[in-house]
């Protein structure tokens, strides 16, 4: 499956339906589920907005990254040192702090990695998530293998006046979706600008931008940093989540998850990696609570059903799930979303 093959950037009539009303149901969704329903449903969307992080390497600039995870973990921990042991941080300034410090290490990184190609550059990145991982697990000072708790979730307070309460399941549930929606708008009016453009054409073929004048070294360093500030939000939120940050966020199997959710859903146009991201949360639920029949566990091997799940839609489906959708709406309106 070839990048420029796999991606899609204008998506069918029907597909923009769909997305309208996944976000009616995504709106409507705290009237009906319980508790636990919105907690994971909270959480797919955090996953999809580390999906879209990684699909402004992948998808648009052509860089396939298997370290990730390692800004996605590193806002989690920024967001447990910044937060007090008895008392709650400001969001205003949690926020931006977690953010930054994990734009600034995917700059500093990116400085090295965006200077290798191809499967160079995939060893390099997770040669850097890796080191970024043993130094927090390594580390007693850094909460070690056991990680760090978040004891308050940040206070919404300003100028003395709480606007809106994130230990409540719905309110923060309301919050990651408008991050959601803000990062979605944010990167496909970027896909369409000049910048993005030219992102989209370093993953054609680099070398005739470079030919043509273009710094493709500045551009792929900008998309790397950025991507890894968009992690570092989707680590954030988690970590204000589940109140818990340990040194797996920053490991292997988490940037394998975002690139297999990214490849699920289609690369390339963003809505695809949401669509990825809930789809495989929710297949990894149903797989990992399959029964036991005889002395088998299905559910203890749900690596494999998850394997084999990716391989089929890679197979049958090579531009993704939204890919599906693309021929049956190739002849509608080609407006985007």
């Amino acid at each position: 499956m070839s990048q420029t093959k796999a991606n899609i950037e204008v998506l069918p009539r029907s597909v923009q339906v769909l997305l309208v009303l996944g976000l009616i149901a995504l709106a409507a969704f705290p009237c009906v589920g319980t508790d636990f329903y919105l907690q994971t449903v909270t959480r797919m969307m955090i996953m999809a907005i580390f999906a879209m992080s990684l699909d402004l390497l992948q998808g648009v600039t052509g860089l396939v990254s298997l370290g990730h995870a390692a800004y996605f973990g590193l806002a989690g921990y920024a967001l447990a040192f910044l937060m007090p042991a008895n008392e709650t941080a400001s969001l205003w300034l949690t926020l931006p702090l977690a953010v930054l410090a994990a734009a600034l290490a995917a700059l500093v990184i990116g400085f090295f990695v965006v200077r290798t190609h191809g499967i160079y550059f995939i060893m390099v990145t997770m040669a850097f998530a890796q080191m970024v991982f043993y130094l927090f697990f390594d580390n007693h000072a850094l909460g070690g293998s056991d990680g760090l708790y978040v004891n308050f979730k940040p206070s919404a307070t300003l100028l003395g006046l709480t606007l809106f309460d994130l230990d409540n399941k719905t309110t923060f549930y309301y919050f990651t979706l408008s991050a959601l929606l803000l990062v979605y708008a944010f990167l496909r009016r970027l896909l369409w600008s000049p910048f993005g453009r030219a992102l989209a054409g370093i993953r054609i073929n680099e070398h005739r931008m470079r030919a043509m004048g273009f710094s493709t070294f500045s551009y792929k360093l900008s998309a790397f940093t950025l991507a890894g500030a968009l992690a570092g939000l989707a680590g954030f939120l988690w970590g204000a989540q589940t109140g818990y940050i340990n040194p797996e966020l920053m490991g292997f199997h988490m940037s394998a998850h975002a690139v297999m959710m990214v490849i699920l859903g289609g690369m390339g146009n963003f809505a695809g990696a949401i669509v990825g991201a809930f789809t495989f949360e929710y297949v990894l639920d149903v797989f990992k609570d399959l029964p036991q029949i005889g002395s088998i566990n299905l559910g203890k091997h749900w690596q494999l059903w998850i394997g084999l799940f990716i391989v089929l839609v890679v197979l049958f489906a090579p531009r993704g799930l939204l890919g599906l959708t693309q021929r049956s709406g190739q002849h509608g309106a080609e407006h985007d979303v």
